[in-house]
């Protein structure tokens, strides 16, 4: 049965539910981890936080205008996506500066995803288009689902089995939502 939208958006909302996965998963493990494992104050530890999440939400400004200009939307959210994840295997190192790095590549590669599948969402429907609202509705229900699933399961997992677990099924799920990507394109 036929909603009417384009099958692209399924695969922007398949791609995005894993990426959020992916980086809400982080975002529940980082203090944890900072506190547990690195053994850092509270204080540092929710500065580091704060950074972090600052500069994820400051990045698709220039991964938007690097797409717009230079790569383009799909080879954008690829070279994203592909990051992110290996960002999230390279905190598997166990140590600060491992952390630090994967923290930097997850920001970089957040910066070219996150502008530019939403952009693409959009450019899948004609102006004036009544399914285009819905249509963001459906991709947004993606973003909800894969934050719920980093909530209640990459988290947890994390914290009880060890750290790399959680950050290993973060960047396996970046992978999935890659593929998803990569092989749902028309």
């Amino acid at each position: 049965m036929s909603t009417g939208h384009p099958k692209g958006l399924y695969v922007c909302f398949g791609a995005e539910m894993f990426e959020r996965l992916c980086y809400y998963g982080m975002r529940g493990l980082l203090v944890l981890y900072l506190t547990k494992a690195l053994l850092q104050g509270d204080t540092e530890a929710y500065l580091t936080y704060g950074a972090y999440t600052a500069l994820v939400f400051a990045a698709p400004v220039w991964g938007g205008k690097l797409a717009d200009t230079v790569l383009g939307y799909r080879r954008a959210i690829m070279f994203g996506g592909i990051v992110m994840a290996i960002g999230e295997f390279l905190i598997l190192g166990g140590n600060e500066f491992w952390l630090f790095l994967g923290m930097s590549a997850i920001i970089i590669g957040n910066g070219y995803f996150k502008a530019n599948i939403s952009t693409l969402v959009g450019k899948l429907y004609k102006d004036g288009d009544p399914l285009r609202d819905s249509g963001f509705t459906i991709f947004y229900m993606g973003i909800n689902l894969g934050a719920l699933i980093a909530t209640v399961a990459v988290s947890p997992l994390g914290e009880k089995f060890g750290f790399h677990w959680g950050f290993g099924v973060a960047g396996v799920g970046m992978l999935i939502g890659v593929a998803i990507f990569f092989f749902g394109q028309g």
